[in-house]
């Protein structure tokens, strides 16, 4: 896989997970917050070495987390998949064991696997990762960096509004708690910016639980869904496939319509940290957390109250990848203010930012149920 392809790849997968249903937009990007036992029907998971060759380290890794864990190793050390797979860009051969590179690769797999279990309990602990030593570097950092940019001036005496009232003044903000419940399907219409390229996007979600995101591309669309028990994905040449664990779990809170009504409820924890700048806004963070799961960062305006950024993790085998979104120009429609842009930034995508713009939103209108129904392999999408 090349720099290009996996770009596309990562954007992707990043956008299925992360792009902003309706009602401030938490939903996609809390999807790892929910276990994907609950009511979610998904295809049981291989080992990566049940389904590929040749794997002496990850053996136990959940095969739908090798190439994630690929990448996650590529962004650590600031290389490209031919460095250490033989082959040339676009072509590599995962098999064969033709670089030293790779070979060491192994070695420092199984050494951090090592640190983690005899100092960090070990239980897929991941404290030490590629990234703790490589900070994009191909040789490990070892000498402290000055840097130019100084510490930021956190008045830390300022008083911090609780966690509740803070999601409060977000429902409020949005419309208040009778224009949410009054939201019964959502149509939503716009494109993906990626470079100068854009691409057509369509929404189309049912209360409670139901949604399915169509992207236009010139190779036909690419489709995710869940009908509120069970989730699928089409690529755009018409290959359809049942969603992993992760992504139904992230597909289901996608259509949770009530997720801002119950924020309070979907993590165990939740507290407030110092306040932050971003752009020229002043604002709150909340960080929530829950057992198993790596914590979530929320960040609302301190005056208007509306949400201005997420930044999630997603588990990618080897260690936790960030992806941070951003929400931008909300505007009032029928009573609810929703956001019509936001921006998802991963350190995965050499791209550095894909951007969602919304043109044009439609609430209450009439989504038949067929719309959500599972289709064969490369049949047309109406």
């Amino acid at each position: 896989m090349n720099k290009k392809s996996k770009v596309i790849f990562l954007a992707a997968a990043g956008m299925i997970a992360s792009l902003v249903l309706a009602l401030g937009g938490v939903r996609a990007i809390l999807g790892a917050t929910h276990s994907a036992g609950q009511g979610q029907s998904v295809a049981p998971i291989k080992k990566a070495s049940e389904q590929f060759k040749n794997i002496q380290v990850l053996k136990d890794l959940p095969a739908d987390q090798l190439y994630p864990a690929m990448h996650f190793m590529a962004d650590s050390l600031g290389v490209d998949c031919v460095d250490c797979h033989a082959g040339i860009p676009g072509r590599v051969d995962g098999e064969k064991d033709d670089k030293q590179m790779k070979l060491t690769a192994r070695k420092m797999i199984k050494m951090t696997m090592e640190i983690n279990n005899a100092n960090f309990g070990g239980n897929n602990n991941r404290t030490v990762t590629c990234f703790t030593c490589h900070r994009g570097s191909r040789q490990p950092v070892a000498t402290p960096v000055i840097t130019d940019v100084p510490t930021p001036n956190v008045n830390s005496a300022e008083t911090v509004p609780m966690p509740d009232q803070i999601l409060d003044k977000y429902v409020d903000a949005i419309g208040g708690t009778d224009s949410i419940q009054k939201v019964r399907t959502i149509v939503e219409e716009g494109n993906i910016e990626s470079g100068p390229n854009k691409i057509p996007v369509e929404i189309f979600a049912k209360a409670p639980n139901k949604r399915v995101y169509l992207k236009h591309t010139a190779s036909g669309d690419a489709i995710s869904t869940t009908d509120g028990a069970s989730g699928w994905l089409r690529t755009a040449d018409g290959n359809v496939r049942d969603m992993t664990a992760a992504e139904a779990s992230g597909e289901r809170l996608d259509a949770d319509f009530s997720f801002p009504l119950q924020a309070k409820l979907a993590f165990q924890q939740i507290r407030a940290s110092a306040p932050e700048t971003i752009g020229d806004k002043k604002a709150y963070c909340l960080v929530a957390r829950t057992a198993g799961t790596a914590p979530v960062k929320l960040y609302f305006d301190a005056r208007t109250g509306l949400l201005l950024r997420v930044i999630r993790y997603t588990d990618v085998g080897l260690g936790l990848m960030p992806v941070q979104t951003e929400f931008s120009d909300y505007r009032d429609t029928n009573g609810i203010k929703l956001p019509y842009r936001w921006t998802i930034t991963s350190p995965a995508s050499t791209v550095g930012r894909t951007t969602v713009q919304i043109e044009r939103i439609h609430q209450n209108v009439p989504i038949d149920d067929s719309k959500f129904v599972k289709p064969a392999a490369a049949a047309a999408i109406k």
